[in-house]
């Protein structure tokens, strides 16, 4: 049975694998994403994360769907006390910024998404209007716990000043404190999280939950560089921007290595090094089809040496 992890200071207890749901509606429809979901769940995950504007960047999405296929699943299988559920604020074109009105109503569009009368965590997705005052979020996110819509709060994609501003107002004024932080973090994208921001984590308690731990899907060695693979998920900015970088190649060349030697799949080594960097809770791994979870459930007893821990943390330098 998989051993849960405490989230920060939130009372919540998570598996050490987070699902995401950015991929539900986009590249699995409903049917699979269930598929999916019943599997995580009985493999022994109970921590799903999604945000109220997955997947609207891209063509022929609409924001909300992923909310909307996890609250029409819910609602169908009667889990929801099985479930954490994890969504963010701050990204839907309707909702956009985290002015205390934007936070206010938005909340309210996605516990309707979701089918359920409260969020277990809920995050600021993007902090990109940095003229709000942090005083003002928090005020905004305290209220939605004080009326029992939101469990617990928590950041992505924050500067370390403001994270920290953050949680010094809500410390003194005894309003609710933010628990995680969510930051772009893995083997080829670590210099974002490293450094400033895991110093405000590790010194105020705070859990890290790395979203794009498989780096859109990079790490299970899909992608290599010369290789054309027909995928949405193949473009710069995505896995594919990762193919032909030096660090890219160096990482995979490591990772396979690691995996032949282990018998397991790269994408197992991969979250494997993540699970045990310093702060990390539970990455985050998504899956389009049930076919893929073994391998990212299999992270979780995969206990990399100090030596393999070296050779990639050396190969994404």
């Amino acid at each position: 049975m998989t051993e849960l992890r405490a989230l920060g200071s939130s009372g919540l207890l998570v598996s050490p694998l987070c699902l995401g749901g950015n991929v539900f509606g986009w590249t699995a429809d409903k049917t699979q994403s269930f598929a999916v979901l019943d599997a995580y769940l009985s493999g022994g995950g109970n921590f799903i994360d999604t945000s109220d504007s997955y997947m609207n960047y891209f063509a022929g999405n609409e924001p909300g769907q992923s909310e909307s296929i996890i609250g029409d699943w819910l609602a169908a299988r009667r889990n929801r006390d099985d479930v954490v559920v994890a969504t963010k604020v701050g990204d839907h074109p309707e909702y956009m910024g985290l002015a205390p009105a934007n936070i206010k109503a938005a909340v309210e569009e996605s516990l309707r998404r979701l089918r359920t009368d409260h969020i277990d965590l809920y995050y600021t997705h993007f902090d990109r209007d940095e003229s709000i005052p942090v005083d003002e979020i928090i005020l905004a996110l305290d209220d939605l716990v004080k009326a029992g819509k939101v469990r617990a709060i928590a950041a992505s994609n924050i500067s370390p000043e403001r994270l920290s501003a953050s949680l010094a107002f809500s410390d003194r004024e005894g309003l609710a404190r933010y628990v995680a932080l969510q930051p772009q973090y893995n083997l080829v994208s670590r210099d974002t999280y490293e450094g400033a921001r895991r110093e405000v984590v590790q010194r105020e308690g705070l859990a890290c939950v790395p979203y794009f731990a498989l780096a859109s899907g990079f790490l299970t060695g899909k992608y290599r560089p010369g290789k054309s693979v027909e995928n949405v998920r193949n473009v710069p900015g995505l896995a594919g921007g990762y193919a032909d970088t030096e660090r890219g190649v160096k990482v995979l060349d490591a990772l396979e290595q690691i995996a032949t030697a282990r018998g397991v799949e790269m994408a197992t080594v991969a979250l494997a090094w993540l699970g045990q960097q310093p702060t990390v809770t539970a990455p985050i791994a998504s899956a389009r089809a049930v076919e893929q979870l073994p391998a990212l459930f299999a992270a979780q007893d995969l206990r990399l040496s100090d030596t393999e821990l070296r050779t990639l943390t050396t190969a994404s330098s």
